[in-house]
């Protein structure tokens, strides 16, 4: 079953509208820069994300949301804890970041 990733940022105060900008590009690069050890072809189903613009004011300093879809846990886990593309990614977005939180999910899935 997909697995879906959900990832939330927020920029530190210094961050420059460059940094964001180049960030949030590298962020939905990772699509096609995430490459699977055994097809080496892409296994990220799809990457979206953008600027909140939500009305409710209950952001606790989120501004930016990104979410990728992966086919299985197992390709999720390797993207955490394993792609070199991503661990690359974490390195340069940590410089700018002041929080991050991510939550994943399977569709339907509700366990107690």
């Amino acid at each position: 079953m997909t697995v879906t990733h959900i990832v939330l940022f927020q920029f530190k105060k210094d961050a420059t509208a460059e940094d964001v900008s180049t960030i949030s590009r590298l962020t939905l690069a990772l699509k096609n820069d995430c490459i699977h050890p055994k097809t080496n072809k892409p296994y990220i189903k799809s990457a979206s994300g953008g600027t909140d613009n939500s009305p409710e004011g209950i952001q606790n300093g989120i501004t930016h949301a990104f979410i990728m879809e992966f086919e299985t846990e197992a390709d999720r886990d390797y993207y955490l804890f394993k792609d070199p593309a991503h661990d690359a990614f974490k390195k340069l977005a940590g410089r700018v970041l002041e929080k991050v939180q991510a939550v994943d999910f399977t569709d339907g899935v509700f366990k107690s």
